[in-house]
């Protein structure tokens, strides 16, 4: 029997992810982090599907790389549970970091690539830095059989 496909994945399953992802210790594979998701969501999702959001692409290879470099923390074990729990939160929010560091630097590269690719057109400062437009919050224009029964109606 096949199985069913799973929902697609929302943008806080996809937060849900990759903070799965910040605080990851251990061997780090794509089944092992389908797995994870599966125990925590009773969900399971393929490789690809996860692969196709770049968010949670470049938060895998962003932590395979410090685990594989040697340089993810890993909390030491104590017998306090208060202090275990904190150094748990310390682990997962130096990854966090990490991960949002390797965000900022793709969207500084972003910027010098669009702002290039601006000059090269000729878009100037100024014309880059105009204000949006403001948003038309007008009623929409009902074609003449609803605007009849809309009238009826009242």
């Amino acid at each position: 029997m096949a199985r069913s496909r799973a929902r697609n994945l929302s943008a806080d399953d996809i937060s849900d992810i990759v903070e799965l992802l910040d605080g990851w210790t251990g061997k780090l594979t794509w089944e092992l982090l389908i797995e994870a998701i599966g125990s925590r969501k009773r969900v399971m999702y393929t490789r690809q599907a996860l692969h196709k959001h770049e968010r949670i692409k470049q938060a895998f290879a962003v932590r395979k790389r410090l685990l594989s470099a040697g340089k993810a923390n890993v909390a030491p074990k104590v017998d306090s549970t208060e202090l275990a729990a904190a150094l748990q939160r310390i682990v997962r929010l130096e990854g966090e970091n990490a991960r949002l560091e390797s965000e900022n630097q793709r969207l500084l590269e972003q910027f010098a690539r669009w702002s290039y690719n601006a000059h090269t057109r000729g878009l100037d400062q100024q014309f880059l830095s105009r204000p949006l437009p403001p948003v038309n919050r007008d009623q929409t224009v009902l074609g003449a059989d609803r605007r009849k029964s809309a009238r009826a109606e009242e």
